[in-house]
């Protein structure tokens, strides 16, 4: 006897998914150049960013984004018909 197939759930929207990267990578860049900007000033703009965005991607890409898509996960979403 096998289980009856569940279906997997169905894919945030992309209005959720977008707040969802908003809500990483404001704070994270804000507390990053807090961190790291008195270090950075004398250098130029492109390496600034480079060291930014080395720091940043990594974080909300393989942390904080897939940490925040489940916690928001079981927050109720609205209907088709809504």
């Amino acid at each position: 006897m096998s289980a009856a197939p569940t279906t997997p759930p169905a894919p945030p929207s992309a209005h959720r998914r977008a707040f969802i990267t908003w809500l990483a990578v404001y704070p994270t860049i804000t507390l990053t150049l807090a961190l790291l900007g008195p270090f950075m000033n004398d250098l130029p703009l492109v390496l600034r960013t480079l060291i930014l965005t080395a720091v940043v991607v990594p974080i909300v890409a393989y942390w904080l984004i897939p940490t925040l898509m489940k916690v928001t996960a079981s927050l109720p979403r609205r209907s088709a018909g809504a």
